[in-house]
Order: structure tokens, then C-alpha cells, then sequence
């Protein structure tokens, strides 16, 4: 039975990860028709600004890093970017022009961006430490999401202002605060650095090819987070309408996560990540053809497959394929490519194929990008299979 203070801890962590993912739900997915309607940019533009929250990411998520192994105060440096994220939050509205609109979105970048990686680094810990699941706690995360998306549709169409995205942005993050406050002080410590891990990475070429797969097939999921809303709206859907979508979408990953290991024991690690693939491949395709926003609205709930399921079962494959004394380094790099790179690259090319084509034509790019990750993680699973036959051997 857990002792009563590690009980406590454990909810306070799954209360972090509800209010940072309602912060993030606050302002991502509405983000896009903010920057057009309320802003009056063009969807190059906007691909641009948004570009720059998963390319800043890249860059510095490593430095949080290496300021919490110096310091060994990964708690207070979690507080330190969630209360400076609020507070540039709170400001973002009355910027204008565009270049001062990207700058902005840098400067809450640079800061929300250590949020994640510093919290999963504690509560991973945390869990292992004390036989708790992460997908426990990070279906919170999925449901403060969901709970988010939901709430700002009613209020940004009751009130005629899409500025509340902040204001609910910056409150979220208020509240992770006081959640902290129970957090764990001390996350593990790394015993290799980040170059030498990479060393002994680039010779492991399964696991470099499943980051080029999940670059393929994670960032159009991550892209689509901010212009879903922009669909939404083309097929005749509402602000309320782009609430319920998400709603729906996001609140449909929590049970999936939840049950995600006793799927992936049953059907293996590969096989889960591309049905995983295969279902956002459909996704895609079918938004391709401009279904009616009742069709979007009901497939909306495969998100729980494509995303409750891939994420993870992709961290559990990347653990695997990574040798034990680079398994961190393995981690940070397959979410600087996929969370970082993926998804600056696609939402840019997005906010571009949106432009000169269409939302719609879009999601076909999109469907034909996870088509040749699909066919890489087959590359991956015969690769695998065939070391494990020359280890029996």
C-alpha cells in the first residue's frame, strides 16, 4: 500500500499535468483563427509565428536542460518558466503588427517550452521510484485539454473576443503553480552527456530511422492542432463547434492512454504504432475529400488511437531501440525531431499549403507524408526482427 504522502504527491502531479495541457488547450488550437481574425494575418504569416513555438522548442529545451543538471533545482526552474509564460501571456493581446506578433510568440516560447521536459523529467522519477503508471498522469493532461478547447469555443463565441485564449493561457499556468508545490524537488541525474549520448545514437540505425518515421507521422498530428480550428470553420462549423471537436478529440486519447500498456503487451510495441499511423493516415484522407463538419465531428474520437495510443507506445520504442546508458538522450532527440522539428515543419508548410491551395489540400500532404513514415516503420520492424533472429543465433 503507497504511503499517504507519496498518495498526495501523485495527484498533485496529475493536477500539474491537467492545468499545464488546459493552458496549452487555452491557446493552441484557437491560436491560428486568432492571428487571422483578431490579428488580420495571412496563413504564410501565420504559419510563421506559429512555426517558431516547436522551432524555438528545438533549441531550447536543451539549455533548460543543462541549467537543471548544473543547478539540481529542476522544481524551481519549472516555476520560473511557468510564472514568466503567464505573465508574457497576459500581453500577447495587445500586440499588432506581425513581426512584433513573432517576437512575441518567441519570447513565450523560450519559456513555455522548458514546461513539459522539466515535469516529465520529475514525474517520471517520481513514478519509477514508487510503482505509479505515467499514463496515469499524463491522460490528465489529455482531459485538461479537452476540459480547455470546450470552455474557450463557448466563450470566445459568447463574448466576440478570442483575447480570452491568453487570459485562460496565463491562468492555467497560475494554477500548475500551486499544483508544484507538492512536486518532487529532484528529478534523476544524468551519467552521460549529451554529446557522447549522440555518438552512440547515430550508429543505431533503426532508431534513427524511427525518428525520421515519427517526424513523418507525429508532426502532421501536432500541425493540426492549430489549424483543426481553421477546418472547422471552412466546413461550416462554429467556434462552439471547434470546442466540441476537441473536446471530443482530445477527451478521447485519455482512456486509450490509460489502458495503453496492456494494448501494447498484447499486440507489440510496432504493431500499436502503425495501426496508430494507419488510423491518422485515414484521418487525413478523409479531410481531404471536404466532408461535412458532422462527419468531422464524429471522426474526431479516432484521436484516441491515433494519439492516446502512439505517444506511448513511440517512447516505449524508443527506450527500446536506444541502448540503457543513452536512453535520455534518446528521449530529448526523438522530441526535438518529432515535437520540435515535425511540428515547425509542418505547421509552416501548412500555413503555406493553406494559402496557395487549401485547408483541405493540406491534410492530403499530410496523409501522403504518414503513408511514407507508415512504410518506414515496416523498415524499422523488419530491422529489429532481424537483429533479435542474429541474437538467437
Amino acid at each position: 500500500m503507497s504511503h499517504p504522502p507519496v498518495e498526495k504527491t501523485y495527484r498533485f502531479i496529475q493536477l500539474f499535468y491537467f492545468f499545464t495541457f488546459f493552458s496549452f488547450g487555452a491557446l493552441f488550437p484557437l491560436l491560428s483563427v486568432f492571428l487571422e481574425e483578431e490579428k488580420g494575418l495571412n496563413h504564410t504569416q501565420i504559419g510563421i509565428v506559429i512555426a517558431a513555438l516547436p522551432l524555438v522548442t528545438i533549441f531550447i529545451q536543451p539549455i533548460w536542460g543543462m541549467i537543471s543538471d548544473y543547478t539540481r533545482r529542476p522544481k524551481k526552474l519549472l516555476m520560473i518558466a511557468a510564472l514568466a509564460a503567464s505573465i508574457l501571456g497576459l500581453f500577447y493581446p495587445i500586440l499588432q503588427v506581425f513581426p512584433v506578433l513573432l517576437i512575441g510568440i518567441i519570447s513565450i516560447a523560450i519559456f513555455q517550452s522548458g514546461i513539459v521536459p522539466l515535469s516529465d523529467s520529475l514525474s517520471l522519477n517520481f513514478v519509477q521510484k514508487n510503482g505509479k503508471e505515467y499514463g496515469n498522469i499524463r491522460l490528465w493532461g489529455a482531459v485538461g485539454f479537452a476540459v480547455s478547447v470546450f470552455i474557450l469555443g463557448r466563450v470566445t463565441e459568447a463574448t466576440g473576443s478570442l483575447d480570452w485564449i491568453f487570459y485562460f493561457f496565463s491562468s492555467g499556468l497560475l494554477l500548475c503553480i500551486i499544483a508544484l508545490l507538492q512536486f518532487p524537488k529532484r528529478a534523476d541525474e544524468v551519467t552521460v552527456s549529451f554529446r557522447a549520448g549522440l555518438k552512440v545514437l547515430v550508429r543505431q540505425k533503426p532508431f534513427l530511422l524511427f525518428l525520421v518515421s515519427n517526424f513523418l507521422i507525429f508532426g502532421p498530428v501536432l500541425a493540426n492542432n492549430y489549424y483543426f480550428g481553421t477546418f472547422i470553420l471552412s466546413v461550416g462549423g462554429t467556434l462552439s463547434g471547434v470546442g466540441i471537436a476537441f473536446l471530443l478529440a482530445a477527451g478521447s486519447e485519455a482512456p486509450f492512454m490509460k489502458f495503453s500498456q496492456q494494448v501494447i503487451n498484447r499486440f507489440g510495441v510496432l504493431s500499436v504504432i502503425m495501426i496508430s499511423a494507419f488510423v491518422s493516415c485515414g484521418r487525413w484522407f478523409l479531410y481531404f475529400f471536404e466532408p461535412s463538419s458532422e462527419v468531422v465531428y464524429a471522426t474526431t474520437i479516432v484521436q484516441g488511437i491515433s494519439v492516446g495510443l502512439y505517444i506511448p507506445a513511440a517512447l516505449i520504442l524508443v527506450r527500446e531501440l536506444a541502448p540503457d546508458n543513452v536512453r535520455a538522450t534518446a528521449v530529448g532527440l526523438y522530441s526535438a525531431v518529432g515535437n520540435g522539428l515535425g511540428n515547425a515543419f509542418f505547421t509552416f508548410i501548412g500555413g503555406v499549403l493553406i494559402d496557395v491551395w487549401s485547408v483541405t489540400g493540406m491534410y492530403g500532404f499530410f496523409a501522403g507524408m504518414t503513408i511514407i513514415g507508415i512504410l518506414l516503420v515496416m523498415v524499422v520492424s523488419r530491422w529489429t526482427n532481424l537483429a533479435s533472429k542474429e541474437e538467437v543465433a
